[in-house]
């Protein structure tokens, strides 16, 4: 039958009646188990039910139940020895049957073991034996007392202590040094990385992977569309039971066991963890696009940008709306959003609503703690996320501003910022408006803060120094750091002037520089640089207002300012401008400024447009027309 030579007949016929007849007439009282020599029923009990490990390593003092298993650990693990080769992939094995194994499962894709229960499909009798154990039965003894995750097997509760939790890497590459927790892994890692070798190919696309399983995997979730794996909390489905595994423990329990060793961020997935160590701390960007020569952390993000920025494309489209989308996570967050209408998580402090809990925790952090973990090396101001650092010296510090707006050519630094641009000022749309006053604003978060600062008349942040508060806690960064720190970062180019703040640098030019003056008011044509300044001028000039009084003489003033500049001036007596020509001092720069322009430079800007006299202040050309050309009875004059 099989020519398979024998020394005695007794061995013969033992063979025959055991491997051709299938005959197994020794059965164990334990577990039921048949065999079909006594001897191997002997071992058998010996080993499984006694644990009896007779045979020791000399090398490693690894025990084993039988001295077969010790001679092929000596073999195999010692020696190294590989002596079955698959022909098809040139995958070495220390024992043939695993050959025979490799052979059958991976190259012929048999799988001979079926379920019963749900007709899934094995290759390996041990691994239908495990599915059956934990996924039907539900068997899961073992369970981990650090992280209470529970395992079928006590082997694999080891192995994942050992792994996850002491961190043991104990196979190293020879070639990259980079350390894996299994010799299976290494061995993958050897084949693909270093090798590059992707034996499996896609029979629809022609992608190819290193590994049969990813090879499955892609075939199932891509071209099949399989998603057997529904989440309770969201609907959200997924591809393998693992990956929803992992999705519930990151997105609605808000895990992140994995914590980088040089800042002590957080992480739910490893591989993101290695990610962060590779592009953060070892600032690796490993792949470039070969258009626009921009470089990136990961693979995924370089084709992504290929497929978005240079291809254009927009392959999601949403059911309900037709809206395309680049990302699937920002379709599935649109229509969760706003078709769905859910927000699932809320701020105890501040109410906002979050559609995940990790951003929950995020804006907790970096909003109501306060934690900016991100400086910049420049100028050392603190952000709370790391791309809103790189937005800052990307478009501060670098001066970039990649993306070009095709109506008004104003360029931005970031392509939500252009988008902006475009929503609010060439579609003039404010969509989120205020049930109390009216009014309407661009974004969300504007609206939410104008709610809270203007009719809650929230003040939480106040400053340490002066103990002035503020409603919004960047208004208080800023104040601190202009005032106190005195730190004035932005430089006019056409007159040096600095400036705490980039926004008051672009409003300087354009009013002072440019000359203009968008907002006139409509009761006596005064022109003003922006909207605050003609609300404040209607304000103090057309209704009167003086809403600021001096507490030690109670003068009254329009605006706050001028308080500030009354106490300095007349109460404290502090003349901190002197003139460098005659040494004349004054309280204000605004002073000193005209006095020089009039007095040693001899300018009269101000002319009459009825007897063309110029004057060197704007108060004294009002003067003359009241009292000259309107003879008004205010003022003196002997020509009335």
């Amino acid at each position: 039958m099989c020519l398979k030579q024998f020394n005695t007949t007794h061995s013969l016929l033992l063979h025959m009646k055991t491997v051709h007849e299938g005959r197994k007439d020794y059965k164990c009282g334990n577990c039921e188990k048949k065999f079909g020599k006594r001897s191997h029923l002997l071992v058998h009990q010996g080993t499984v039910h006694e644990g009896r490990k007779d045979y020791t390593c000399d090398k490693c003092e690894k025990k084993f139940g039988k001295r077969c298993h010790l001679i092929r650990h000596h073999k195999t693990i010692h020696e190294g020895r590989k002596d079955y080769v698959c022909d098809n992939c040139e995958m070495k094995f220390g024992e043939r049957g695993n050959l025979i194994k490799h052979q059958k499962t991976i190259h012929e894709g048999r799988k001979d073991y079926v379920c019963d229960k749900c007709e899934k499909k094995f290759g390996h009798k041990n691994h239908l034996r495990l599915h059956k154990k934990t996924v039907h039965k539900s068997y899961k003894d073992y369970v981990c007392d650090k992280c209470k995750k529970k395992f079928g097997q006590i082997s694999n509760l080891l192995k994942h202590q050992k792994t996850v939790h002491d961190g043991c890497k104990d196979f190293a590459c020879d070639k990259c040094e980079k350390k894996f927790r299994r010799k299976s892994n290494l061995l993958k890692h050897q084949r693909i990385v270093h090798e590059g070798r992707k034996d499996f190919v896609c029979d629809k696309c022609e992608k190819k992977f290193g590994a049969r399983s990813y090879l499955l995997f892609h075939q199932r979730t891509v071209h099949e569309g399989c998603r057997d794996y529904e989440c309770d909390n969201c609907e959200t489905k997924c591809g393998s039971k693992s990956d929803l595994l992992k999705h519930q423990r990151t997105v609605h329990e808000g895990r992140k066991d994995y914590k980088c060793g040089n800042c002590e961020k957080k992480f739910g997935n490893r591989s993101h963890l290695l990610v962060h160590q590779r592009t953060v701390h070892e600032g690796r960007k490993d792949y470039f696009c070969d258009k626009c020569e921009k470089k990136f952390g990961e693979k995924s993000k370089l084709i992504r940008h290929q497929k978005t920025v240079h291809e254009g494309r927009r392959d999601l489209a949403c059911d309900k709306c037709e809206k395309n989308f680049r990302r699937k996570q920002h379709l599935l967050l649109h229509q969760r959003t706003v078709h769905e209408g859910r927000i699932d998580y809320a701020c105890d402090k501040c109410k906002k609503n979050f559609e995940q809990i990790s951003n929950l925790l995020k804006h907790q952090k970096t909003v109501h703690e306060g934690r900016k973990d991100y400086k910049c090396d420049n100028c050392e101001k603190k952000f709370g996320k790391r791309s809103h650092l790189l937005v800052h010296q990307r478009t501060v510090h670098e001066g970039r501003r990649d993306y070009a707006c095709d109506n008004c050519e104003t360029k931005c630094g970031s392509k939500s910022d252009l988008l902006k641009h475009q929503r609010t000022v060439h579609e003039g749309r404010r969509d989120y408006k205020c049930d109390n006053c009216e009014k309407k604003f661009v974004a969300r978060s504007h609206l939410l803060s104008h709610q809270r600062t203007v009719h809650e008349g929230r003040k939480d942040y106040t400053c340490d120094n002066c103990k002035k508060k503020f409603g919004q806690k960047q208004y208080l960064l800023i104040h601190h750091m202009t005032v106190h720190e005195g730190h004035k970062y932005f430089a006019c180019d056409k007159c040096e002037k600095k400036f705490g703040q980039r926004s008051n640098l672009l409003f300087h030019q354009r009013t002072v520089h440019e000359g203009r003056k968008d907002y006139e008011c409509d009761n006596c044509e005064t022109k003003c640089g922006s909207k605050s300044d003609l609300l404040k001028h209607q304000r103090t000039v057309h209704e009167g207002r003086k809403d600021y009084v001096c507490d030690k003489c109670e003068k009254q003033f329009g605006q706050k300012y001028q308080v500030v500049i009354h106490q300095k001036t007349v109460h404290e007596g502090r003349k901190d401008y002197a003139c460098d020509k005659c040494q004349k001092k004054f309280g204000e720069r605004g002073t000193l400024i005209k006095h020089q322009r009039t007095v040693h430079e001899g300018r009269k800007d101000y002319v009459c447009d009825g007897c063309e006299k110029k004057f060197g202040h704007k108060s004294h050309l009002l003067r003359h027309q009241t009292t000259v050309h309107e003879c008004r009875k205010d003022y003196t004059s002997d020509k009335c």
